[in-house]
């Protein structure tokens, strides 16, 4: 028997049902899925320190699961010393059972860990049915030992769904756990 995350499992028999039902869709295949997470970490004191690219590309590693990939510049921007081709963050694309499995760390430990935590904003949706959340900590994953951290610093999560509008996404990520505010 082939191993199947418990959010992949969910979305299967729960959430697509339910999201039928709310939208009235005349086929399960129009259902939204979430498509791929990307994680992504801009470092500016890279400039003048290398070594902090290679903490963050560790870092994002290490909470993802998978290799994580420094980011360029793509050109030339003389007021923060910034070459064409300087590393200046790292990043991460999830997808399949790795990003069901890294959504469910996410809702389960890393979330609650956050320091007066009241829920995820519900503005972070960009039109087109991708959402935006923003950490601030990166100690808030339970994959990070806080003692061996230099910096602290946040990141930036992508949530990228199918869905046509910004009310079926916030269904599918309802529903698949992410606890938004309540207006």
């Amino acid at each position: 028997m082939e191993y199947v995350p418990r959010l992949k499992e969910e979305y299967q028999t729960r959430v697509k049902k339910n999201l039928v039902k709310e939208f009235s869709y005349s086929n399960t295949m129009e259902t939204p899925k979430l498509q791929k997470i990307v994680l992504s970490r801009g470092v500016g004191e890279a400039i003048a320190d290398k070594k902090l690219i290679d903490h963050a590309v560790d870092e994002l590693s290490r909470i993802a699961g998978q290799k994580a990939v420094p980011t360029m510049s793509k050109k030339d921007v003389a007021s923060f010393k910034l070459r064409k081709g300087m590393p200046i963050g790292a990043k991460v694309t999830l997808r399949g059972h790795r990003m069901y499995e890294f959504l469910d760390r996410l809702i389960t430990s890393a979330l609650p860990r956050v320091r007066d935590f009241n829920g995820i904003k519900p503005d972070g949706f960009d039109g087109r049915g991708n959402y935006n959340l923003g950490i601030t900590e990166q100690i808030i994953f339970p994959e990070i030992n806080i003692d061996k951290v230099n910096r602290i610093s946040g990141m930036d999560i992508t949530f990228v769904t199918s869905a046509n509008t910004d009310k079926e996404a916030k269904a599918l990520l309802t529903e698949l756990g992410l606890p938004f505010k309540k207006n």
